[in-house]
């Protein structure tokens, strides 16, 4: 069933889980993880950056639209990381029931007139809106982008953005980075900076870049009140190894698309529910 994400991270937070919010860059990833998702019986979020809608085309969409049609399980259509007042209308009238705009590496001031102007006209039409405070790290090469250096949310901000932009879930830095950290990096969480956040502010918090980090750390941050996690980087790696495998294993006959992506689909469904599992998201569909 189709959801907007104020609908389906508000019982998260009530239940005491993080949503995943798997970035489908194809049809593949979105089965995979759609079937993670059904046999686990969690909600999800299918995210969808606007380098990939610009890759997989308006079409696409549809494609999210159906599958959530014709799922028992909770699904939200997000936008991930818009840019623009113009990218962010153009996925509302494509169908998103949820949208970012990500304003994060403008002043604070720029950051809340742009997300006011983003929630008049999502909530207007009953999309929900995640916006961004502070910036978040980048490890290379990620259609989600970042920054080089963190910059981490203030926690005596964060609900003075909230009350002035009215957005329904807050993306924040902490310490996390899009992509999969470098072998001489050591990623840290501010798990302290996670609760100062959470004792001061009233909506569901998202965790971006939550690919490689440690699982204690996760796990802990979803105890302490992270409702939304994104994977993307993790889910794309093993399917992109997987295809190397089967392409180098010597059969040059191989080439039908249903003889090569379904071994790639499970690598990407196995880690998928590592991650339901992790956010502790599994069998909490029967909340919605």
């Amino acid at each position: 069933m189709l959801v907007s994400g104020k609908e389906i991270l508000s019982i998260a937070k009530e239940q005491g889980f993080a949503v995943p919010a798997f970035n489908a860059g194809s049809g593949q990833l979105l089965n995979a993880v759609m079937e993670a998702c059904e046999e686990t019986k969690s909600p999800v979020m299918i995210a969808i950056h606007p380098d990939e809608l610009s890759f997989l085309t308006d079409s696409f969409v549809s494609q999210v639209i159906y599958l959530a049609n014709h799922s028992k399980i909770p699904v939200c259509i997000h936008l991930d990381h818009g840019a623009s007042y113009e990218q962010v209308i153009h996925a509302i009238q494509l169908g998103f029931t949820s949208v970012m705009i990500d304003a994060s590496h403008l002043s604070y001031e720029e950051n809340i007139l742009i997300s006011q102007k983003v929630v008049e006209a999502a909530h207007a039409v009953g999309v929900s809106v995640e916006a961004e405070l502070g910036t978040i790290g980048d490890t290379g090469n990620t259609v989600e982008g970042g920054v080089s250096e963190i910059i981490y949310t203030d926690p005596k901000v964060a609900q003075d953005f909230i009350d002035k932009t009215g957005v329904d879930s807050l993306a924040i830095a902490i310490g996390t980075a899009h992509g999969i950290y470098p072998k001489n990096m050591d990623p840290k969480l501010r798990l302290d900076i996670l609760e100062e956040i959470e004792k001061l502010t009233d909506i569901p918090l998202v965790l971006h870049g939550g690919s490689s980090n440690p699982d204690d750390e996760i796990s802990k941050a979803v105890t302490m009140g992270v409702n939304k996690i994104n994977i993307s980087s993790d889910i794309k790696i093993v399917f992109a190894n997987k295809l190397r495998e089967v392409l180098n294993d010597g059969n040059d006959e191989i080439r039908e698309p249903n003889v090569l992506f379904p071994p790639c689909m499970e690598e990407t469904k196995r880690v998928a529910i590592e991650k339901i599992k992790l956010f502790k998201s599994n069998d909490k569909a029967k909340f919605y």
